[in-house]
């Protein structure tokens, strides 16, 4: 995510007036910030890495597994980021068998709920942002992360069905092809 303040302050929404945010910023940093989502509960859980690579990924995912160690099977969903895929986070992995990642197709985040989950958190808590530093910034999801869970958690339940999939499928195979 990146940290950015405006350069003039946004103009707020008044009787018979729309809310003004200028375009222009200042980039003051970026905030790697991994997210874990609970589907039984819908809850969230952030971190703020130091870097996007490898290392300070596999420095945290202890701390997730920990939290989940009564689970039979725990399954990472990642976009296709180097420091998912990398060869030290698969090496890394191979000592938690009961950890499956799974990797999304590319342009397919849709498929990924976290990403649905933090879309809505930004919606929430990050678009009106302004920040002046990293810093700033990380005290501000740090402290966000838990207030979303306590006011808009809820537990995830799919209900597109294999049978639901079949019948699509049926119904729109010759466009398909």
């Amino acid at each position: 995510m990146q940290v950015l303040q405006r350069c003039v302050p946004g103009k707020l929404m008044r009787v018979g007036e729309i809310e003004h945010q200028e375009f222009e910023y200042t980039r003051h940093d970026t905030v790697n910030f991994l997210v874990a989502m609970a589907l039984d509960s819908g809850k969230m859980h952030g971190w703020c890495l130091e870097r996007n690579d490898s290392q300070h990924l596999c420095r945290e995912l202890p701390e997730l597994f920990r939290e989940h160690r009564k689970a039979r099977r725990i399954h990472l969903i990642w976009d296709g980021g180097a420091s998912h895929i990398s060869g030290e986070t698969r090496e890394f992995l191979s000592g938690y068998p009961k950890v499956r990642a799974l990797v999304t197709p590319a342009h397919a985040s849709w498929l990924n709920q976290a990403e649905l989950l933090l879309r809505s958190f930004q919606a929430h808590y990050l678009e009106r942002g302004d920040w002046t530093s990293r810093e700033q910034m990380i005290d501000h999801l740090n402290a966000s992360w838990p207030e979303y869970n306590r006011l808009f958690a809820h537990p995830f339940t799919w209900s597109w069905t294999r049978h639901d999939m079949h019948k699509w499928v049926d119904r729109h195979d010759q466009r398909l092809c």
